[in-house]
């Protein structure tokens, strides 16, 4: 379902915009659907309220959690299973925040990346990414949404972008708290703007050699570290949001000197914030994750050297905490251990 298919569909039962906004605010905020005081606007139509039972089931239907895994880090990973009983994975972060997925799997292929092993199956819906956020408020507060769950979200623009326009508007959620991940397609930065909601962008980079990163984003568009850092500059310039860079580190291949240099010369004088994360480790994979001494260090030195580094933890290390890993379980046939908070509330 898409979220323009529920205005319309409410729409065509009498809804006025105001009723349609009542609705979706009370949707988004995972209240019944009737919520809210009616002295702000008008009652809800007759045919509306007969309605809203069968609706409220439908939306539901959308995103269920099957499997809730919380870590030691105040994180918890979700396996959500859609209306299609396909999966994705949410991840309730700390501090407010939630981690979405917008495709099935994901084309890009990256080598280090679980979710890209299988390819895309299909993509998902702006009313199941919104189901996503709604899942996460019934158990917790949401403050800020990120777009870098399973999936390449540039390659779901239509659907990503109708769910980043909701959360940011009826789903009260700030315009530079909604994150949105690419590995750069160079249609984000076409489309991004021309939105009423102008989402902050994070960028994956994890090198500055264009070579290596062709090797490790083998489907990725074709544009140079250099050309990624230059687009993202001017949308930081003018969103006002600085561009957060990605990097997943990994031992012994972006985690040199040279790519400490390589770093400094693209990022230096840049609006910009450069996350470090260290790898998680995925089963079958030649890839390493550095000591946290080591990390730390490398975070270290690029401050000293003028750019705004964060050393960021993955979340749920404890429990196979690496994007796609719950779902890569039940495909082989093993059943996470279900650890179910009740909801808040």
């Amino acid at each position: 379902m898409r979220i323009e298919h529920l205005r319309q569909r409410l729409a065509d039962l009498g809804a006025k915009p105001v009723h349609i906004q009542r609705v979706l605010r009370a949707w988004t905020h995972a209240q019944p659907l009737d919520a809210g005081p009616t002295r702000r606007g008008p009652m809800l139509p007759q045919a509306i309220v007969d309605a809203l039972p069968a609706l409220s089931a439908e939306l539901a239907g959308l995103a269920q959690v099957r499997s809730e895994h919380p870590a030691d880090d105040g994180s918890a990973r979700l396996l959500v299973q859609l209306a299609d009983k396909q999966t994705v994975e949410s991840v309730l972060l700390p501090r407010d925040g939630l981690c979405v997925s917008s495709q099935v799997g994901c084309a890009v292929g990256c080598r280090f990346c679980m979710t890209g092993r299988d390819g895309l199956l299909r993509q998902v819906g702006s009313a199941e990414i919104v189901a996503q956020v709604v899942l996460a408020r019934a158990r917790r507060l949401v403050k800020k949404v990120v777009f870098m769950g399973m999936g390449e979200p540039a390659h779901n623009l239509d659907n990503v972008l109708e769910a980043i326009q909701l959360l940011g508007t009826e789903g009260g959620i700030g315009h530079k708290n909604l994150v949105f991940s690419t590995v750069g397609d160079p249609r984000v930065f076409e489309r991004l703007p021309e939105g009423p909601v102008k989402p902050a962008l994070a960028l994956s980079l994890h090198t500055t050699r264009a070579d290596l990163r062709a090797e490790l984003l083998p489907k990725a568009p074709p544009l140079t570290p250099d050309e990624i850092v230059e687009l993202g500059e001017a949308y930081a310039r003018a969103t006002g949001y600085p561009i957060q860079y990605q990097w997943t580190l990994i031992d012994g291949l972006n985690d040199t000197p040279e790519e400490l240099d390589g770093i400094v010369r693209l990022l230096a004088g840049k609006y910009a914030i450069m996350n470090m994360i260290p790898y998680n480790a995925v089963p079958d994979l030649p890839y390493r994750r550095p000591a946290w001494d080591k990390a730390a260090d490398i975070a270290r030195q690029l401050h000293r050297r003028g750019i705004l580094t964060k050393l960021r933890n993955s979340a749920g290390q404890d429990v196979d905490g690496g994007c796609g890993q719950l779902r890569a379980r039940v495909i082989a046939g093993e059943t996470p251990v279900r650890m179910v908070r009740k909801p808040a509330a």
